[in-house]
């Protein structure tokens, strides 16, 4: 069987799509968050006791050693069921822990995303804004879903925020080079998608006032400016950072007509250095 087109989705639905068959998907919330972290963890293997910690984050059952055995073969026939040959790969015991054996050429979803954020940053940096656009655009593709929802614990939990961050990251650099394409309803989309998930995000807002301002609207920018700071007064008793204000006195400075020399790539705020920066998943 090839996998030239073998991808593991770790977000939304756990699920392994290889070649043309059928994407299969597994179930169980302990077999996924074990195959997770057997996947994120393949190049150095994962020791037990630290998978087992995973599985029952609250507390170890008694009998924790034969329970994991079993989750374990639970994935190994997720694995075997994928691809009866084995191409798709193999889970192995090795000094006390597992190695999961995956073809080089496989696409795991996070990791994509990653590359992808992080590609899409270099572009904007070097004003190749269609390519900074497509590249955060398939970020955020791949992070629509949520990260191992009926599972808690500290191993899901700091995965989880840092795929957050990621996929903030994806969208703010969607939105801002939309912004330098003139795209004005995809920079807004995105902007207010950003803002969506993370409300208090005052880079998700200078997403949102440089798309209004690219866009010619610089009332409705300078009142996305007031809203952030009402915002901020009012739930965090703070004021807008200094480069959000920056680019509040430079919209008041602005004729009326000047929205559309507005460049997002070059504004306050907005300057390469501020383009969001994935972390490592």
């Amino acid at each position: 069987m090839s996998t030239d087109d073998l991808r593991i989705n770790l977000t939304g639905l756990v699920t392994i799509e290889c070649s043309n068959r059928r994407a299969r998907s597994l179930t169980s919330p302990q077999a996924q968050v074990a195959f997770a972290r057997l996947v994120m963890e393949r190049a150095q293997g994962t020791n037990r006791e630290q998978l087992a910690d995973t599985i029952w984050p609250e507390g170890l059952p008694n009998t924790w050693p034969s329970a994991l055995r079993s989750i374990v073969s639970r994935v190994r026939g997720f694995l075997a069921d994928t691809a009866p040959s084995g191409a798709v790969g193999s889970l192995v015991s090795q000094g006390g822990r597992y190695f999961l054996r995956l073809p080089a050429e496989v696409r795991v979803d996070l990791e994509h995303a990653e590359s992808a954020v992080t590609e899409a940053a270099e572009a904007f940096a070097r004003s190749d804004h269609r390519a900074a656009c497509r590249l955060a655009e398939r970020a955020a593709s791949c992070l629509e879903g949520a990260f191992l929802a009926a599972h808690d614990g500290d191993w899901v939990i700091g995965v989880r925020e840092r795929v957050d961050a990621l996929r903030l990251a994806a969208l703010e650099i969607a939105s801002l080079a939309s912004s330098a394409l003139s795209d004005r309803y995809r920079a807004l989309r995105y902007a207010n998608t950003a803002i969506r998930h993370a409300p208090f995000r005052e880079s998700a807002h200078r997403c949102r006032i440089a798309a209004l301002a690219s866009a010619g609207n610089r009332a409705e920018a300078l009142g996305a400016y007031h809203e952030l700071r009402e915002l901020l007064a009012e739930q965090l008793g703070v004021d807008p950072a200094p480069e959000v204000q920056r680019m509040y006195i430079d919209l008041l400075r602005s004729p009326e007509d000047s929205g559309h020399d507005w460049d997002p790539g070059r504004g306050p705020g907005h300057s390469a250095s501020h383009v969001p920066r994935p972390q490592n998943v």
